[in-house]
């Protein structure tokens, strides 16, 4: 969940900086999809995608993750896809959301090796404190 995880006091988020090496975004024809977005906007760019998750992750405490299926992955030639779920735990100053995500992605070779170019994510937020004890390494006192 490298780029994704968040401490109190990070710098700010920086979607092309974190995420350059694993987005296209010089790629024409990308669709990025993330149902968490309140505004479940699908983005046609990799920058625009980025600008929807920027302020978001400002404004977090902090966000942890752990995988929790996956990935499992298909290649064919110059394209692949992958898929995995993860849980997270998003503290904002409210207070801390509990998640569980599926995500499909499309990855297209490039001369710059595998990038992102389509990205679908379902989300599920789980019962409050439904992940104690999963991200152990973020819950010590």
């Amino acid at each position: 969940m490298f780029g994704w995880e968040r401490n109190e006091g990070d710098a700010p988020f920086d979607f092309q900086r974190i995420f350059g090496e694993f987005y296209d975004f010089d790629s024409a024809d990308l669709r990025l999809y993330d149902d968490f977005d309140p505004e479940q906007r699908v983005a046609a760019t990799a920058t625009g995608y980025g600008s929807i998750w920027e302020p978001h992750f400002d404004r977090m405490v902090s966000a942890h993750h752990a995988v929790d299926d996956g990935p499992h992955v298909i290649v064919s030639h110059d394209l692949a896809a992958s898929t995995l779920a993860f849980v997270a735990r998003i503290t904002t100053p409210d207070g801390a959301t509990d998640i569980r995500t599926t995500t499909s992605l499309v990855w297209r070779r490039t001369p710059d090796g595998w990038r992102i170019v389509r990205e679908h994510n379902s989300t599920r937020v789980l019962p409050a404190g439904d992940l104690d004890g999963r991200l152990p390494m973020y819950e010590a006192g």
